[in-house]
């Protein structure tokens, strides 16, 4: 196993703001600031994490506990609210379960399937 990461994940948070009614969002960009029309919801704070080139990880938790947003953060479908992601390589996602997936195709199959859609080889 290499000790170059491949995945640096520091001081990650993502915020989240939560707004009411829908037109309270209009009235935010409207009075830029000078009165807040939402609550914050903070999914994720102060995330580290480092992830070596030939490493395995499993993030697990409880349902609502960042799981999701943390990987959409690092697959780089979402931005994170403060600190930064540094990759080394390619990530691809493979998030939403069941996303793109055939039933008919063992589960070798279909990831053989989607990473040819995103241009890797066999081997890859």
């Amino acid at each position: 196993m290499s000790s170059e990461p491949a995945i640096q994940v520091n001081q990650v948070a993502k915020c989240y703001r939560i707004y009411a009614r829908p037109q309270d969002r209009l009235w935010q960009g409207l009075l830029r600031g000078r009165k807040r029309f939402y609550q914050e919801f903070w999914a994720l704070r102060h995330i580290n994490l480092t992830i070596r080139k030939g490493e395995s990880v499993g993030i697990i938790g409880r349902n609502g506990s960042g799981k999701s947003t943390l990987l959409q953060i690092i697959a780089q479908t979402i931005t994170p609210t403060e600190g930064e992601i540094q990759i080394n390589g390619r990530i691809a996602a493979l998030l939403e379960l069941g996303s793109g997936f055939n039933p008919e195709f063992t589960g070798r199959q279909n990831v053989y399937m989607n990473g040819a859609i995103l241009g890797l080889t066999g081997q890859e």
